[in-house]
Formats: C-alpha cells, sequence, structure tokens
C-alpha cells in the first residue's frame, strides 16, 4: 500500500491547525462554530489497603501506581457493600472502579476448597466490550484468576469448564436471560458464590431496552437468592443526569452515584459544521461530507473515527471515503474500514485490531465502536449528523485523545430539524447537562413475558411480587386466564412445555430476518423483524460491506431475505399508511383553546410500496408491496386545536393537513433535545379530522410496544419542545421545506403535503395561547 504520512507523535497533533485547514478553500464558511473544551486537572487519589496483594502487584506492574479520585470512592463502596453507579466521561478509566474490588474478592476467594469462594459476574452490551475486558485481564495475569467471556460465539465445550471452574464470567445481558438463567442449576456452584455484578455501559439501558434489562436483573437477584447469594451491583456510566435514579430502576435497589470525574484530559477542539445549502434549500448529505472529511484527514496521517447514525450510513460513508483516497494515492483506500454491528466476529476482531496498531487510519462506525472498546491514540472523531443525545454526543467525540493528547472533534449537521436547530445553538450542546435516561422499568408488555420466564427459572411467590411494579398481580391472573402459569399452593409455576424465555426479546425488536445471499446461501447480516418491511422488502437495495445487494424475496414466515449482489444504479424508499386509535387519556393540559394529552394508542402501518430513485433525487418508478399490516399498542403524546382556531393562526382549511404533517415532522425531529430518543424511537401522525377527538390532531408515539417513556417525557416538556421545534423550522433558510426543517427521511407518504410556513403559523399561535396558571407543562430544553 502506498505510504500515507505517519501517525502523529503523542501530543503533536494540533486539532485547531487541522480544523482550520479543513474549513478553507472550497470548504470556506461551513464551519459554523468553533468550542475548545478546556483541559482537566488530575484529582488523585492512594490505593486502598483493602486491595489483594497479586491485584495491586499486577495493575503496579503495568503502571497504574495511583487512582483517580472517582475510581478510589466507586471501589470503596462496592467493597464496603453499597451498590454504585459511576458516572464519568469517556476515557475516565471507570472499569478499575469495578475491577480492584471484583478482583480482590476473587483472589481472596481462591482459598476457598473449591477455588471459588468469590465468583462475580461482568454485562456488556456488545460482544466487543466483554472481549477487550478479558485481553485486559489476560494482560494483567493476576494468579489465581480464571476469567472466561461466556457469549454466543463460546463453543459448546468449553462452556462447561466455564460454568464449573471460571470465577470471573463476562457475558451480555442476553446470555444471562437465555441460558444462565433458565439452566441455573447448572451454574449452583457459580451463584452460590456470586459476590458481584458489573453492569457496564449502563446508559445503553433505555426505553424498552432498558426495561427489558431490568427484568433481567430482577431474575437474576432472586435466582442468586435461591443459592443464597445477594451480590453487589457495580455499574459504569456514560455521563448522564441523575444516574443514581436510572441505575436504581435497573437492579431494583438503591445505588449510590459517583459522578465526580478525577480523571485528567487534555484540551478538546469541537466544530459545528454545516455543508453547503443548494440553491432550493437541500443541503449535501452528512454523509457525504463525513466521507470527504474523513479522506483529507487520513490522508493529513489522522487517525480518525467517523460515526454514522446508521448500518446504511457507515457502509456509504466508508465506501466514498475510500474512493476518494484511491483517486488521489491508489491503494491507500485499504487504510479506511467500516465497523458496526452485524458483522461477523472475526470480521469485528479484525477490524478492532487494525484501530490498535495503526494499519486501519480511518474507520466509519456506527455506536458499537462508541462503546468503551479501549483503542488509544485516536486524534479526531467526525459525527456524520447528531448521535440524537448529548451524552452519545460527549461519548462519541471523547474516543479520541484516549492517549493524552490534544483532540478534534466535528459536528456534521445532517439535513435533520435538530440538526440544523443545534449547529446554530452551540449553548443548546455546550451549555447544558446531559439527558436524563429515559426507562420505564413497569412497561406490561415487557414485565408479563418476563414474570412467565420467572416463573419457568423457580415457582414466583405471592412475596415475589413486590419487585415486579404495581401491575405485578394483574399481569399473573392475566396469564394464568391465558394457561401461560399455573397456581399452585406453593406458587404460579410455568405451564407450557415451551421454554419461557424464547417468548422474550430483550432488544425489543422480536427476531431477526436473516439476509442470505441467493446464489452462495451465505447470511451476509441480519436485520430486525420490526424494520425488515421497510428495509428488505422484495426489490430493495441493501448495502453490505460497501457492497450493493438486491432483495429479490422476503419471506416473512422463514424470516430470510434473498439478496442478489449488484448496484442497479437508484436507491429504494419504502411507502407505508397509518391510523391510530386513542385507547384511553392518562394526563392532559388545557392549553389555551388546545388540549395537550398523553396515554396508550393503538397505531397501525402497512408498507403499501415503494419509490425507486436516482442518486439525482429523480424517482423513476412507485412499486405496490403486499405486506401484512401491523399493529403498535403503545404510548402517545398528541394534541388537539378546534379548526377555528386554524384560521385565527392564518391557517386556511386547504393548507392545514400540511401545516399539522410539516409540524408533526419537525416534532419528531427535536424530540431528542428533551428526551433520550432518537427519530427512528418514536413515529408520528397527523390529520385534520381524527374520529376520536373530532378536531385537527397531531400525535408522536413511543415506536415500541408498551411504550418506551418517549412520549411522556416529551408531554412533560411540551413547552420546551415546542417552541424549539417552531424555532428549527423558522430558522431555516429554505423556502417551502427541506429536510433541515420538516421534510423525514422515514415519511411513508413520501413528505405530502408539507406546509412550511403553515406549521411556524400554527405552532406560534398554539404557543402564544400557553396553559392556565398552574399547569404548566414541565421541563426545560435538555431534560
Amino acid at each position: 500500500m502506498p505510504s500515507l504520512p505517519p501517525l502523529h507523535a503523542s501530543g503533536s497533533f494540533d486539532p485547531d491547525a487541522e480544523l482550520t485547514r479543513l474549513a478553507s478553500g472550497p470548504r470556506q464558511g461551513r464551519l459554523v462554530h468553533r468550542e475548545v473544551v478546556p483541559r482537566r486537572e488530575a484529582e488523585r487519589a492512594e490505593w486502598p489497603e483493602w486491595v489483594a496483594p497479586p491485584v495491586y502487584a499486577a495493575f503496579a506492574s503495568a503502571g497504574i501506581g495511583t487512582l483517580w479520585s472517582h475510581q478510589r470512592e466507586a471501589a470503596d463502596l462496592a467493597h464496603g457493600g453499597s451498590n454504585v453507579v459511576l458516572a464519568t466521561g469517556t476515557a475516565s478509566g471507570k472499569s478499575l472502579g469495578y475491577l480492584l474490588p471484583v478482583l480482590s474478592a476473587v483472589v481472596d476467594g481462591a482459598a476457598a476448597p473449591n477455588g471459588r469462594g468469590a465468583t462475580a459476574l461482568y454485562l456488556s452490551p456488545t460482544k466487543a466490550l466483554a472481549g477487550d475486558q478479558a485481553a485486559r485481564l489476560q494482560r494483567l495475569a493476576i494468579p489465581g484468576v480464571r476469567h472466561a467471556v461466556y457469549d454466543g460465539d463460546t463453543p459448546t465445550d468449553e462452556r462447561r469448564w466455564i460454568r464449573d471452574h471460571a470465577q470471573l464470567v463476562l457475558s451480555n445481558p442476553d446470555l444471562v436471560h437465555h441460558s444462565l438463567l433458565p439452566m441455573h442449576e447448572r451454574w449452583a456452584s457459580f451463584l452460590r458464590g456470586l459476590r458481584y455484578v458489573v453492569v457496564d455501559e449502563c446508559h445503553i439501558y433505555r426505553g424498552v431496552f432498558g426495561s427489558h434489562i431490568a427484568a433481567v436483573l430482577r431474575r437474576l437477584r432472586r435466582v442468586a437468592a435461591r443459592y443464597g447469594s445477594y451480590p453487589t451491583f457495580v455499574l459504569a456510566s456514560a455521563t448522564v443526569d441523575s444516574p443514581a435514579e436510572h441505575a436504581s430502576a435497573l437492579v431494583g435497589m438503591p445505588c449510590v452515584p459517583v459522578e465526580r470525574d478525577g480523571s485528567p484530559r487534555e484540551a478538546m477542539t469541537v466544530g459545528l459544521w454545516e455543508p453547503e445549502t443548494a440553491g432550493d434549500g437541500s443541503r449535501r448529505s452528512a454523509t457525504t461530507e463525513a466521507a470527504e472529511l474523513l479522506a483529507t484527514l487520513v490522508g493529513d496521517g489522522v487517525q480518525t473515527v467517523a460515526f454514522a447514525r446508521s448500518r446504511a450510513g457507515v457502509e456509504a460513508l466508508s465506501t466514498s471515503a475510500r474512493r476518494l483516497l484511491a483517486g488521489v494515492r491508489p491503494g491507500s483506500e485499504a487504510a479506511v474500514a467500516a465497523y458496526r454491528g452485524g458483522y461477523l466476529p472475526e470480521e469485528r476482531r479484525d477490524l478492532e485490531r487494525g484501530l490498535r496498531t495503526g494499519e486501519l487510519l480511518g474507520v466509519a462506525a456506527t455506536n458499537a465502536l462508541e462503546l468503551g472498546v479501549d483503542i488509544s491514540g485516536l486524534d479526531a472523531v467526525l459525527l456524520a449528523g447528531w448521535p440524537s443525545r448529548r451524552a452519545s454526543f460527549w461519548q462519541q467525540a471523547g474516543r479520541a485523545g484516549r492517549s493524552g493528547s490534544r483532540s478534534l472533534a466535528v459536528l456534521v449537521a445532517a439535513d435533520d430539524p435538530l440538526d440544523t436547530y443545534l449547529v446554530h445553538h452551540p449553548e443548546a450542546i455546550f451549555g447544558q447537562p446531559v439527558e436524563t435516561t429515559v426507562m420505564d422499568p413497569w412497561n406490561p408488555n415487557v414485565i408479563g413475558p418476563h414474570l412467565g420466564a420467572a416463573a419457568a427459572e423457580l415457582p414466583l411467590r405471592e412475596e415475589d411480587l413486590a419487585d415486579w411494579g404495581p401491575q405485578a398481580r394483574e399481569l399473573v391472573n392475566i396469564l394464568v386466564a391465558r394457561g401461560v402459569l399455573r397456581r399452585r399452593p406453593a406458587g404460579w409455576y410455568w405451564a407450557r412445555e415451551d421454554r419461557a424465555a424464547d417468548h422474550v426479546y430483550l432488544r425489543g425488536a422480536g427476531e431477526t430476518v436473516a439476509i442470505v445471499e441467493r446464489r452462495s446461501g451465505r447470511v451476509i447480516g441480519t436485520v430486525d423483524d420490526s424494520s425488515a418491511h421497510a428495509q428488505v422488502h422484495t426489490g430493495a437495495v441493501h448495502l453490505h460491506q460497501g457492497e450493493t445487494y438486491v432483495v429479490t424475496a422476503l419471506d416473512l414466515e422463514a424470516a430470510t431475505a434473498d439478496v442478489v449482489r449488484g448496484d442497479p444504479g437508484w436507491s429504494t424508499h419504502a411507502q407505508s399508511e397509518s391510523s391510530f386509535e386513542i385507547l384511553d387519556e392518562e394526563r392532559s393540559i388545557t392549553w389555551g383553546a388546545a388540549r395537550i394529552c398523553f396515554g396508550p394508542v393503538r397505531v397501525t402501518t402497512q408498507v403499501t410500496s415503494f419509490l425507486r430513485r436516482l442518486p439525482s433525487g429523480e424517482i423513476i418508478g412507485r412499486h405496490p408491496l403486499d405486506l401484512p399490516a401491523r399493529s403498535l399498542r403503545t404510548k402517545a403524546v398528541w394534541w388537539t386545536l378546534p379548526v377555528e382556531e386554524l384560521a385565527l393562526a392564518g391557517v386556511g382549511e386547504a393548507d392545514a393537513p400540511g401545516a399539522l404533517h410539516a409540524a408533526e415532522h419537525a416534532a419528531i425531529g427535536m424530540l431528542p433535545l428533551v428526551a433520550t430518543s432518537d427519530r427512528w424511537d418514536v413515529g408520528g401522525v397527523s390529520t385534520l379530522v381524527h374520529p376520536d377527538t373530532g378536531l385537527p390532531t397531531v400525535m408522536v408515539y413511543d415506536g415500541h410496544p408498551g411504550g418506551a417513556g418517549f412520549a411522556e417525557r416529551a408531554f412533560e416538556a411540551f413547552q420546551a419542545w415546542t417552541s424549539a421545534t417552531r424555532e428549527a423550522i423558522r430558522s431555516c433558510p429554505c423556502q417551502r421545506g427541506c429536510p433541515g426543517c420538516v421534510q423525514s427521511p422515514k415519511c411513508g407518504n413520501g413528505n405530502e403535503p408539507l406546509d412550511k410556513a403553515g406549521a411556524v403559523a400554527l405552532l406560534s399561535h398554539l404557543l402564544s395561547e400557553g396553559p392556565p396558571e398552574g399547569q404548566r407543562a414541565s421541563g426545560q430544553v435538555g431534560g
């Protein structure tokens, strides 16, 4: 491969000069804002006396002679038996906060007759993160510590050894749910000694996924108690608001927060970047812009990670960057790769190795790499679009500068209302705390199946129900009526012959659909069942590892999508129809002539056709699809306004559907400003006259069964949310509406009709009314 400039030596990279160079020449004017996050000084602490000597010796040999203050505080709390959540910044060394008490307990327990006087379970949301922890433990080589990774890639013959001999098991919630808990008798020796449970990257567990993990951890506590163990929980999190509240909801017990970060960090330069805008108001895509910036940085020898918001975005970004590099220096494109979920294990590990060794100078990634995989020495981070949450923004930006050098982070605004708003309102990023993590541990759609799984593990008793929320007894009665559980004097028992755990999908997506290359029969990837109708319908164009495939058949019963390799020269976009039924009104606010409501709804959606679109944007065909309708019972926030109020706002009846539709799109796009959602977590519907209200109605709903807490947060922060939505539309320079304000990439109606001016008038009138005193919706921008 033709040589690229060498990586910068530690401390030699000048992020300000690099950002100035990026923003010069033909890119002049695209850098909207430059912010320097100041250097943070270290707060050191001495090693605790209780640390086992072999543990201290191993870390001292690795060059760790002192601790940061937050590491010591968390370690002391956990050692003393307190459940603790450590919520400090990226690269702050959170792992020492839990490794010290865990490894010391394991070493001290090695003298037991079975060598396992104390055991520990480490849970991470990704295989890569568990593998990275295993590699670190391997390097430490602490005498007497037997650790092992137990996940879906673990060979069958190794699993028995791990169950019988490993003291520290590195796994994930999926394996706990599907393997450890249903077969807990095989884990009896491990569970009897269970002293600690570590839940890493716990901020990831939000929404419905978080509700599932909360249920799994309650089941784990219950089964551990059966073997006489009451483990201490240690949770590690990115910086989030109210970490103790979130951690306590996850584990079902009070958790002590450790939030003051004692680790040092060099200054970070952050650029807010807006791609050029065409005469019609449309903006160059963030993916294309980030690919160009990535190629430039890699060409300068700047090791860079570029984050995209979707798998397809990652593939497109890396492909474009490689093509640009090849045009300038043939062969250098091998220094850029893609990294995302859905890859095979060996593909992921090769990419991780290439980043560590410096063989890769550029990588396009989804948030699979956002999590704390220990890759040091990165100079820069590009974010192709706002990652929905400030917590994720700082987590991703923090991936650079891990070796103690200054770093660069550039947010490239996507054609999206929130992105447009943020690059022009930097105070909404730098002047605000991170968001509260939204998670409802008592979602009945989640709790019901987990109660069945818990009963299959151990009979449910009356006293157990207190841990499962206020609806637990009602849910158990429903399960009995359906023949899922059977009541006996000793409790409730699983009444079916199949496995209870197989009825629960932790990641809120149901089953996955395998993407199969038709000629070879090779599975090249997967897609969530809930996304299959829109992403891998017959005729869809699908990207994987830079290769383009066309879906020849989607078999819903077999859960497979057959594909053939080839680029037809167009992209595809699914079209759908949606309707909603209001089931109840749990909360409401009178807002002048309007009403703001929250409650359960039923949303019915059917993918009806797809468009073929050329790279120029020209639509060259619309093709019908015969797919079944999907029904979703969830939670929503909605507002209504009498028709006469539309006239007072200056919106005529003929323009009202477009104004309502535009307001709905922009509201969905702006929701992450007040809740830890992204626009793919929620959906929306608007109508001039809804049968349940008889009025013009705009609704935004959680895109998960039973709700995820996002719509409720929107209800609580309605004024801040709606004010920012209006400002995002009003400040957009386009004339009639664009993806930066009111157009949506997921609109099932092809973004028709939309009325930008009508939406501004409508929202301005709504905000001018306001609620009566004492009924004002709570919430500041930023949650």
